[in-house]
């Protein structure tokens, strides 16, 4: 049955469509209704507050994005909530309730006994309408998630929900990031966590909180036993604050995730947390990115990682470390037994600099993940890695994507592939390498028998580039995804990669996306398709095969017993290519996902593809946005859902539906019992639509 049907951007709040809200009072299987960004205003939400008086299975309401305003909308909304009894999770996300639909709903949390999850981030609620949350949350017993985010809540505001968490005993989450609690705001949470016995998880970004406030954070921590995530992101917190934090996790021991990223930190309180982390056995993930740490900062955490336990993800991207930081870093590696993730993006690291960790990378034993992308490492840096990656037996991913390595540092690397038995995945996207990096990188899958993913994208690999890989395919025995987005294949690569495919047993995943291969290079990539019987995902976006080589491809479904995806959007496709891939459908059992989306199809092909979904058993996603299916064609593949018995996922959006297209909202959902997501928008849907959805008694 439909669990959720997404009526996302349809104008549904004229008052001929409160039928549907009145459908529910009646529906006894709905759980889930999506009705984000459907303008059904203060009208509908008082019509859909009706119904929830009554409707006894609703659980999941996303009202998200409707214009709802406190003025009877919001109350109406409250006042049902008062007495519904199933209602587990309300989104009124991006509204306009303010402060007197807060005050509302306040009210009704005091009696309401079964929501647990409100969210009202962008709603312009201020200090009082927080304040009359905060009330409630006094004596409310089964809120466990509030989110305020990007609300107008100064320090008063903040100050009123923590008296009320100082006895709440059920609230596990609060996001107030994007407000402006400032110092004040901070300091009065942090009394309260002094005393907090439940809150696990505060969002505390983007407030305008100093020194001060987190100083007096710092001062809670040292004695609260609850809190395990803090998010302090893009705040003004420099070195003292850091400081004060510092000194709270030397003692904490309920911390594991601290997030300081964005703001201005430097050496000094990167030393600080350093000295903390000496001591501290809980925190796993320390997020540092964005500041403004250099090398002694950087020094300091290196001293700390060769005692600390506990550490197992570090982030540092775009900060100000060079040589001495990254020395310190290797230094670590030599001790660390724990941490497995470092993230070193955008920092300036240059060659010289990744020969020390390079060293280091030769006997560490527990780093699994490294991500060098977007530093100025050029083919020496890449060599040095290389060289690492020969003895190395830990690492697993390594991100070497946006640099600038060329076809001396691909060698390298390939040449350390021949013999590493660990790396399982190699980023080299957006780098500069050609079809002699090519080469030497199939030779090395020749033998290398560990790595399954490897990411070419954007490089200028060619058609000789993919000719070197495809021979390598013939024979590797690991590689399970790659991808050759926009890397100048043509007619030749595509050749060669077809003819791999008609041996190689292992490939998965290929992504041709935004190549020049056009239908004669499809057709011998298409033609493999017949006998590989490994291939489940293959990315063909963007390449003009047109009619012709969708026929060809066609052909091959036809025949083939394993892909699953298929993604064809903007590949020139019109009406008869439509017609031969939905031929296909009638006989293929195991395509689950097709894509064609921005393409040339319109009624007949439509039509096609509905005949097919009569009959096939397996396809569960259909994606035709952008398309010119128009009314008729909406028509007939409304009349195919009623019979289909395994598409979940349908997209007609930007097709030029219209009112009669729409019946795919009425009398097909009526017999219809898989289909769960539907979207329709941008396609000039009158005010019947919902009204013909309201009578579909199978909704759920």
């Amino acid at each position: 049955m439909i669990g959720t049907i997404p009526a996302t951007s349809q104008q549904i709040g004229s008052n001929e469509n409160l039928t549907l809200f009145e459908a529910l009072e009646t529906i006894s299987t709905l759980t889930t209704l999506e009705l984000g960004y459907t303008s059904i205003g203060n009208d509908g939400a008082q019509a859909l507050s009706e119904a929830l008086r009554t409707n006894l299975t609703l659980a999941t309401l996303n009202l998200q994005g409707n214009l709802i305003e406190d003025n009877n909308g919001a109350q109406a909304l409250a006042e049902a909530i008062k007495t519904n009894s199933t209602l587990t999770i309300l989104s009124l996300r991006t509204n306009s309730i303010g402060n007197d639909g807060a005050q509302a709903l306040a009210e009704a949390l005091k009696t309401n006994l079964t929501l647990d999850t409100l969210y009202l981030q962008n709603n312009s609620i201020g200090d009082e309408g927080v304040q009359a949350l905060g009330e409630a949350l006094k004596t409310n017993s089964t809120l466990t998630t509030l989110t305020l985010q990007e609300n107008l809540i100064e320090d008063s505001g903040a100050q009123a929900l923590a008296e009320a968490i100082k006895t709440n005993l059920t609230l596990a989450t609060l996001d107030l990031q994007n407000n402006s609690i400032g110092d004040e705001g901070a300091r009065a949470l942090a009394e309260a966590l002094k005393t907090n016995l439940t809150l696990d998880t505060l969002y505390l970004q983007n407030n305008s909180i100093g020194d001060e406030g987190v100083q007096a954070l710092g001062e809670a921590l040292k004695t609260n036993s609850t809190l395990t995530t803090l998010t302090l992101q893009d705040n003004l917190i420099e070195d003292s604050g850091a400081q004060a934090l510092a000194e709270a996790i030397k003692s904490n021991a309920a911390l594991t995730i601290l997030n300081l990223a964005y703001n201005s930190i430097g050496d000094e309180g990167a030393q600080a947390l350093a000295n903390a982390l000496k001591a501290n056995s809980t925190l796993t993930i320390l997020n540092l990115g964005y500041n403004t740490i250099g090398d002694d900062g950087a020094q300091a955490l290196g001293e700390a990682l060769k005692t600390n336990s506990a550490l197992t993800t570090l982030n540092l991207k775009e900060n100000e470390i060079w040589y001495r930081g990254l020395l310190a870093f290797s230094e670590a590696f030599n001790t660390n037994s724990n941490l497995n993730t470092l993230d070193l993006q955008d920092n300036l690291i240059e060659n010289e600099i990744v020969l020390a960790l390079s060293d280091a990378l030769k006997t560490n034993s527990t780093l699994t993940t490294l991500d060098l992308k977007n530093n100025p490492i050029e083919d020496s840096g890449a060599q040095a890695l290389a060289e690492a990656l020969r003895t190395n037996s830990t690492l697993t991913i390594l991100n070497l994507g946006y640099n600038s390595i060329g076809d001396d540092g691909a060698q390298a690397l390939a040449e350390a592939l021949e013999t590493n038995s660990t790396l399982d995945t190699l980023y080299l996207w957006s780098n500069f390498i050609t079809d002699n990096g090519s080469h030497a990188l199939s030779k090395a899958l020749k033998t290398n028998s560990t790595l399954v993913t490897l990411d070419l994208q954007n490089n200028s690999i060619a058609d000789e580039g993919a000719q070197a890989l495809a021979e390598a395919l013939e024979t590797n025995s690991s590689l399970t995804t790659l991808d050759l987005m926009n890397t100048r294949l043509e007619i030749i690569g595509a050749h060669a990669l077809g003819d791999a495919l008609k041996s190689n047993s292992t490939l998965a995943n290929l992504y041709l996306w935004s190549n020049s291969i056009g239908d004669n290079g499809a057709q011998v990539l298409f033609e493999a398709l017949r006998s590989n019987s490994a291939m489940t995902t293959l990315d063909f976006q963007s390449n003009a095969i047109t009619d012709h080589g969708a026929q060809d491809l066609a052909d091959a479904l036809k025949i083939n017993s394993t892909l699953t995806t298929l993604y064809l959007m903007s590949t020139s496709i019109g009406d008869d290519g439509a017609k031969a891939l939905a031929e296909a459908l009638k006989t293929n059992s195991t395509l689950t996902t097709l894509n064609l989306r921005t393409n040339l199809i319109g009624y007949e092909g439509a039509h096609a593809l509905a005949e097919a979904l009569k009959t096939n058993s397996t396809l569960t996603s259909l994606y035709l946005m952008s398309n010119s299916i128009g009314t008729n064609g909406a028509q007939v593949l409304s009349e195919a859902l009623k019979t289909n018995l395994t598409l979940t996922t349908l997209e007609l959006q930007n097709n030029s539906v219209g009112d009669k297209g729409a019946q795919v909202h009425s009398g097909a959902l009526e017999t219809n019992l898989t289909l769960t997501t539907l979207y329709v928008w941008r396609n000039s849907i009158g005010p019947q639509v919902l009204h013909q959805m309201s009578q579909a008694n199978v909704v759920t």
